[in-house]
């Protein structure tokens, strides 16, 4: 069902993909900053289980109703756009996403909370999800259903690891930066504008890419 030439081409690309800079992992990496290893895992652990639900909606069908109903395109949309740039203003403000004062500490389950809701509430890994996992499935090779999960538990161990590495290393510098206030500053500004331009080009989206 799964060919060993087609798990390591897929892993490849899901290597590729996740690597890449965006707000799940840049929200990972600030958690390592500020509050340790832990929060940067948890936040991994909400964006790996995001990834989860994509697939498991794009298995059902459900991605396929995003794609052929402009409402429902829309609402998720907005939705998602809303929560990104609510993070992004809100780093921008107080810029308190990178802190290592006691009180700026989120709560754990605050932690994880965050990183699911940044990935659930993003349409484009679920529109990702519906083109990029179908291209390794064949129905020759065994159910649909199930290969499309098992490739999005993949998708989703990858990300939860990659991210919860990133964060370990930036657990790290969290001394260093501590005692540069202007980095923090800097650190916090390039988070901030990291999801704002996330938020941005989900309004940007057309269902029909």
């Amino acid at each position: 069902m799964f060919p060993t030439d087609i798990l390591i081409a897929y892993l490849a690309a899901v290597l590729v993909v996740v690597a890449s800079p965006g707000p799940d992992n840049i929200l990972a990496v600030s958690r390592g900053l500020s509050q340790g290893p832990l929060a940067a895992a948890l936040s991994a652990a909400g964006a790996g289980l995001g990834i989860l639900v994509h697939t498991t909606a794009a298995t059902l069908g459900l991605a396929l109703v995003l794609q052929t109903s402009p409402l429902a395109f829309l609402a998720v949309k907005l939705a998602g756009a809303a929560y990104l740039l609510w993070l992004g203003f809100k780093a921008l403000r107080s810029r308190n996403l990178i802190s290592f004062e006691p009180a700026a500490k989120q709560p754990l389950r605050r932690v994880f909370w965050v990183g699911l809701m940044s990935n659930v509430l993003n349409p484009k890994p679920g529109l990702f999800v519906v083109a990029f996992i179908p291209q390794f499935v064949s129905a020759t090779r065994g159910p649909v259903h199930t290969q499309m999960l098992v490739y999005g538990a993949i998708f989703a161990l990858v990300t939860a690891l990659l991210f919860s590495v990133l964060g370990a290393f930036a657990a790290q510098l969290s001394g260093w930066l501590a005692r540069r206030p202007k980095a923090v500053v800097a650190a916090n500004v390039g988070a901030g504008l990291t999801f704002v331009a996330a938020g941005l080009s989900i309004l940007a989206l057309d269902r029909r890419r």
